[in-house]
């Protein structure tokens, strides 16, 4: 696929700022799920990209900033994976990404974000001397000074992401498409494979900590009535609203029933808990 000047400014633009936003934390624009619909938009296939996010943002879950260990950098395996799935599929022959196609994507996503940790590691160190900088510019009274190296700081984080993105660009699509061709069987087997996988660790991980005896049974529906193709998204909307309000309603009238010391408030959890 050959990109037009204005996709090209977007996706660098949208790739800066998901940089940026992978420290600022504030509009979420880091996260895979929106940085692969802005790649899409910026490309002008949306659905692929946002299929290709919701997969990462699940991978993605599990991954979190503990003290000094620092997590994969979801931002660049968003916007490089996005971008290399764009050039690897012929869009001239079909619309539709294939699965094979979207789960070797996925997998290489998992690399660009080991890739990735390298570079927000070293942008990290190089912002230590950027801090005292600042630190002298403050000794002097000069708040502009400090202004200035917080921005310079932040920037650098921008360009992490950008400056790949820019360079993945520079590949004509034909390559990537040839690159992709090139890999054998047993390795993008595998990689399909290991993307189901890690998704389903990174769910695991999230319900780990999201689980309580209040949810579980919430959890259970939720996997029951995933599988019917008849209901849409709105309708599931609809059905998790209503139960949102049951639950709500029962929460409201419960804990005078009798269970004594231990009821837990929540009239499911005293049902739970009388088993």
């Amino acid at each position: 696929m050959e990109y037009g000047v204005l996709s090209v400014i977007l996706i660098l633009i949208f790739a800066f700022l998901a940089g940026m936003e992978g420290i600022l934390d504030s509009f979420e624009l880091h996260q895979p799920v929106i940085a692969c619909s802005l790649i899409g938009i910026a490309t002008g296939h949306i659905a692929p990209c946002v299929i290709l996010g919701g997969s990462l943002q699940i991978l993605a879950a599990g991954w979190a900033n503990i003290g000094a260990a620092v997590a994969p950098d979801a931002a660049l395996a968003s916007v490089a994976s996005a971008i290399i799935l764009v050039q690897s599929h012929d869009w001239t022959k079909s619309d539709t990404v294939t699965n094979g196609e979207m789960q070797t994507v996925i997998g290489t996503a998992i690399l660009l974000a080991t890739a990735g940790l390298v570079l927000t590691t070293l942008v990290r160190l190089l912002s230590v001397g950027i801090v005292h900088r600042a630190d002298a510019a403050a000794e002097q009274g000069n708040y502009r000074g400090v202004e200035m190296w917080h921005i310079v700081a932040l920037m650098m984080q921008g360009l992490r992401i950008a400056i790949p993105a820019g360079l993945l660009l520079l590949i004509p699509a034909s390559a990537v498409q040839k690159g992709l061709l090139l890999l054998p069987d047993w390795f993008t087997g595998g990689m399909a494979v290991g993307g189901g996988m890690v998704v389903a660790v990174g769910y695991a991980m999230v319900i780990n900590l999201m689980a309580s005896r209040e949810v579980w049974p919430f959890f259970f529906l939720g996997f029951a009535l995933a599988p019917i193709k008849e209901l849409t998204l709105i309708a599931m909307g609809i059905i998790g609203v209503a139960m949102a309000f049951i639950y709500l309603a029962l929460q409201n009238s419960g804990g005078g029933n009798g269970a004594g010391g231990s009821s837990t408030t929540d009239p499911i959890g005293d049902i739970l808990n009388d088993y």
